[in-house]
């Protein structure tokens, strides 16, 4: 494609987080990247989104009629239900099922006290959940015929309260959804300004509860998403970009924003899916099959696992509060980022997070009216951070800092100013120690066999204390860890996923039944293949089924060999899942009878891997050192030196304590630890 002065081909990726939004433009010609920082705009993330794309155009002296390609992770959906700040919705359920949402599950989350948790509120009042008559049995066979005018009632009344936001799901839809089309025709025949989802078209599998909830939660972010993704179009038309819009999905693939439109749900881990495939790609690229993750930007931090190569994926997932039942990459995330928010509670303890400070105000040093202390504050204070950030764009206010934590922490504690910042870091690391080991030790892992990755702003801060804690000894940084999200969005493919329920006795399954389901998923993948306009050459589906030993009440999930016969595809399965099984809770029973519960497909589209340029070797490592300054480690403070990261090239070894400085984030280097630069810029932090 020839545009403007050259034939260029370039993508952006645009990862909006809750204190900056980072961007990335690649040239796929040549590999050259150019990135950027811009401060998150909160009332509007379209805005930030712009800023960011216009800065990083600047940077490469481009403008955006050159682009072809634009790719965001988006927080929206995310923050609307974490936020509980979704508008009015309303359920059609069927007769005898208007409590399915409030019985919900017997069980509490992780982590909480069984006497003293309480049922969040669901996200429906109940007087806006309707009953109607009609039913259908497992098989998908009308057993009652379903009530047209309860359902034209019950929309007439959701029109005269102004609840626009309607999701239907009835009984066993995920076997036909004959009863659910009929009724969305009719809701809009008496209001068509209402927005529709069904639950046959979200998550087409047994379990009302949270296919129910699935259901609600698309409607819930349904018209913020949809509003967000046209103001978005609308700016890149403003800006003359013609390129097609792309957005990353919980499962770690992009899709069209018209499909985005349809099941917004699928956005609810955009940004931190991205980062899985960006730490996918580097790791690959320094020869490290085994990695686990630590994003941590200003609001949390997500922890996720990557084995032989391949990221860890579930459909036993949650946003917030609630189950989310969608195929999406397994990510641990808890209230743990450098804007968390440092207080004495009411029995007199230090407290870190899960309030955090955000973009605004922000973190005391920032300077833009913040007034309590953050882990960012703490690092500052210890002198982990230089003066200034964002290639001198942002003057770190230090004195700032230190008054805070002297006031707010230090003098209530009766302690020195360092000592109750090394106190905030280490409440905060210790936090993510424990996420670190859900994904980890929690399902057969031991953390020391994994090299660690810390990405996000704030995660180079603290990969090197987390790795000493968790005994890991290495650490590996992409080139460019802290706007990482915004890379994986670059190297990220197409991607769908399709799933039914097909309840199968593995000892003597109906192999007819089993392969009219797959073919049935696999027609669906073959129209979203032809809808998203995936070319025939990059096109690919790996058919998974759900297993489960009989009379339990979870399934695992396990691959099934499309190339092979039934019987052959089914041993495979068998054996996998004993296997996996085995590793997740430390047996298996090949004697026990086995349950096939649910089929499904994974569709993906290829696109083509962004390239990684080669560094050049390393020159005059003292070349790259910038100055220095007095860092307070736990062993006592030492002058420290800072280097400029860009400057250091492929070979380059380094003996720490060290501070490496750049665009994007700042690392730390702990005494003892010794960094060396491979080949393609990633940095590898090992012990001394």
């Amino acid at each position: 494609m020839t545009r403007g002065n050259g034939e260029l081909d370039l993508s952006v990726a645009i990862d909006t987080g809750g204190t900056f939004t980072d961007v990335t433009l690649l040239d796929r010609a040549s590999g050259a990247i150019w990135t950027a920082k811009v401060p998150s705009t909160p009332a509007d993330p379209s805005e930030g989104f712009m800023n960011g794309i216009q800065r990083v155009l600047e940077l490469a002296g481009s403008n955006g009629e050159r682009l072809s390609q634009v790719v965001h992770g988006t927080t929206v959906a995310t923050n609307l239900i974490l936020e509980s700040k979704g508008p009015l919705c309303a359920l059609l359920t069927t007769a005898g099922f208007r409590h399915v949402l409030e019985i919900g599950r017997h069980d509490i989350p992780r982590g909480t006290n069984l006497y003293s948790w309480q049922k969040p509120a669901r996200p429906i009042r109940p007087e806006l959940i309707v009953e109607v008559g009609g039913r259908l049995n497992k098989a998908g066979e009308e057993v009652e015929p379903l009530d047209l005018a309860a359902v034209r009632s019950a929309a007439k009344l959701f029109k005269r309260q102004s609840v626009k936001a309607i999701a239907i799901s009835f009984l066993h839809s995920y076997a036909a959804d004959i009863h659910e089309r009929a009724a969305r025709e009719a809701v809009l025949e008496e209001w068509p300004e209402a927005i529709v989802t069904i639950s046959s078209e979200v998550l087409p599998t047994f379990r009302e509860f949270e296919r129910s909830m699935a259901t609600v939660l698309n409607a819930y972010v349904m018209p913020a998403v949809s509003t967000y993704v046209e103001r978005l179009e609308g700016r890149l038309r403003d800006d003359r970009v013609a390129a097609p819009l792309l957005l990353m999905k919980s499962n770690g693939g992009v899709s069209s924003a018209q499909a985005i439109r349809r099941e917004p749900v699928q956005t609810a881990l955009s940004g931190p899916a991205a980062g899985v495939v960006g730490m996918q790609l580097f790791a690959k690229l320094a020869g490290y099959p085994d990695v686990i993750g630590v994003d941590i930007g200003g609001t949390s931090a997500d922890i996720s696992l990557i084995k032989g190569g391949a990221p860890g994926m579930t459909s036993q997932g949650r946003v917030g509060e609630w189950p989310l039942t969608i195929p999406m990459v397994d990510i641990n995330t808890i209230g743990a980022g450098g804007g968390s928010i440092a207080r004495i509670s009411d029995s007199g303890g230090l407290t870190v997070g899960p309030d955090s400070a955000g973009a605004q105000p922000g973190p005391v040093c920032y300077s833009r009216g913040g007034t309590e202390p953050t882990v960012t504050d703490a690092h500052a204070v210890l002198g982990h951070l230089p003066a200034t950030l964002l290639k001198g764009e942002m003057q770190l206010d230090i004195a700032a800092a230190r008054d805070a934590i002297r006031t707010r922490i230090a003098e209530p504690l009766g302690l020195t100013i360092e000592d109750a910042a090394r106190g905030i870091l280490a409440l905060a690391d210790n936090k993510m120690v424990g996420a670190i080991r859900v994904v980890s030790v929690e399902k057969g892992y031991d953390p020391r066999d994994f090299a660690l990755v810390p990405f996000g702003g704030a995660g180079p801060l603290h990969g090197g204390a987390l790795a000493r804690l968790l005994g890991m000894r290495t650490l590996l940084l992409p080139p460019s860890p802290g706007v990482l999200s915004s890379i994986g969005l670059l190297a990220s493919n197409l991607r769908s996923d399709f799933q039914r329920t097909c309840i199968q006795d593995a000892g003597s399954p109906d192999f007819d039944a089993l392969r009219a389901s797959f073919s049935v998923l696999e027609s669906d993948a073959v129209t979203w293949f032809d809808d998203e306009q995936v070319p025939s050459t990059g096109r690919s589906i790996r058919r998974i089924a759900s297993m489960r030993y009989q009379g339990q009440g979870f399934e695992l999930q396990v691959g099934w060999d499309r190339e092979v016969s039934e019987a052959d595809a089914l041993a495979k399965a068998l054996a996998e899942f004993h296997d996996l099984h085995e590793a997740l809770y430390t047996f298996s029973q090949p004697e026990m009878p086995v349950e096939i519960v649910t089929v499904g497909v994974e569709a993906i589209g290829t696109l083509p891997e962004p390239p990684i340029r080669k560094l050049a070797a390393a020159g005059d490592i003292a070349a790259a050192r910038i100055g220095e300054q007095i860092v307070h480690f736990a062993d006592g403070e030492r002058m420290t030196p800072i280097f400029s990261r860009s400057e250091l090239g492929a070979g380059a070894i380094i003996s720490g304590p060290a501070i490496f400085q750049q665009l994007d984030t700042t690392i730390v280097m702990l005494p003892g630890q010794a960094a060396r630069i491979d080949d393609y810029g990633n940095m590898i932090i090992t012990e001394a």
